[in-house]
């Protein structure tokens, strides 16, 4: 006797804004067909706060604590670019001291953001003890932000014209000692994320981008690098004295969440190279000059933030106060392209998908 096979039931499933398996508030609305999406409708809007018409009503000066609270992760490249394109705008130059130690403070953000985002990874896969062992190696990061800045998050290093802090010889030595640390155990989780079976059997060709679709949609940062496309601004547009630094920039050929991963990681090493040649030399110099009256017009600036270049923009009427202040965030046009990797993906890799690109929602609905 024949039995007719059963057809595939397709139907759809809400996911989010709410859900143990997502970072931050996203709803996606998925198209499926059994466990297969073949469409997702993304919904942002969630966490608003109105912060671009909150930056007119405040001063230069407060703007750069406003801004620092855009995003948790990306709280240092946020309030740096802005005071790059104030400076930009009034003509103001930075001592390279300045310079260096804005790169130093950028770096050390960027290793523990990095760290973050595999080590959520693992946790989603249900590696437990993987999650646990990259979230303590962050955490000697973590240590270095408190003991270099005051803070784990907001590390308020940056005004308008300079930085408002400085490191000692004794400071120097406790970093280089920490940085030795991390180093050798992102070494070994290098390995494990490139060797271990469980993690390539979950990450290996899932969430799968081609270049020409990174270009089409735009994409930046490590998601973009990942599918072997070399964008960063930190090469293509040298700011402060990147262009005077010796690091690599990484790319990856998979196009999958396992490249995305990868190119974190890797990454982790060539910041840690940055700050090293930093602490070795540290140019003489003000830490700030004082600010002069910024004059009407118009400016943009922009940075290789964690998730990818970061651009602002600025127009100024003659006044203490900004008449518009613009950003664009990396995850804006990242999440975008979330339709293309999840086409046809399980719905248990969906929540790996989403933190491949790692999404700032805070960022995005500014």
């Amino acid at each position: 006797m024949e039995t007719k096979p059963q057809e595939t039931k397709s139907f759809s499933l809400p996911l989010g804004p709410i859900h143990v398996a997502l970072e931050e508030p996203m709803y996606f609305k998925l198209e499926l067909e059994g466990e297969r999406v073949k469409h997702v409708d993304i919904t942002s809007g969630h966490v608003h706060r109105g912060m671009e018409l909150l930056a007119t009503k405040r001063n230069f000066f407060q703007n750069v604590v406003l801004t620092e609270r855009v995003c948790s992760l990306c709280s240092n490249s946020h309030p740096l670019t802005y005071c790059l394109a104030v400076e930009n705008l009034a003509g103001i130059k930075v001592s390279p001291k300045a310079q260096a130690l804005r790169v130093l403070a950028e770096e050390i953000k960027r290793t523990a953001s990095h760290l973050f985002n595999v080590a959520i990874l693992a946790h989603i896969i249900g590696y437990k003890s993987l999650f646990m062992h990259v979230m303590e190696v962050r955490e000697i990061m973590q240590d270095v932000k408190e003991t270099v800045y005051g803070n784990r998050m907001d590390l308020a290093a940056n005004c308008i014209g300079g930085v408002k802090y400085s490191v000692n010889l004794e400071l120097i030595e406790f970093i280089e000692k920490s940085l030795a640390r991390t180093e050798k155990h992102i070494k070994e989780i290098v390995d494990i994320y490139a060797g271990d079976k469980m993690i390539l059997t979950r990450t290996k060709n899932v969430g799968r981008i081609s270049a020409e679709d990174v270009a089409k949609y735009g994409l930046v940062g490590p998601v973009a690098r990942g599918s072997n496309v070399q964008i960063d601004t930190r090469k293509d547009a040298p700011y402060l004295i990147y262009g005077q630094l010796d690091f690599d920039m990484i790319t990856e050929t998979g196009c999958d969440v396992h490249s995305r991963a990868m190119v974190r990681l890797r990454e982790t090493l060539e910041s840690i190279k940055i700050i090293k040649q930093i602490l070795r030399n540290i140019p003489e110099g003000e830490l700030s000059t004082l600010l002069p009256h910024i004059p009407a017009g118009e400016a943009m600036a922009r940075s290789e933030a964690p998730r990818g270049e970061l651009f602002y923009y600025v127009r100024t009427d003659g006044t203490d106060m900004p008449l518009r202040l613009k950003w664009r965030v990396p995850s804006y046009m990242n999440w975008d392209a979330l339709e293309v990797m999840m086409k046809d993906c399980e719905v248990a890799d969906v929540s790996l998908i989403v933190n491949s690109i790692d999404p700032c929602v805070s960022c995005t609905e500014r």
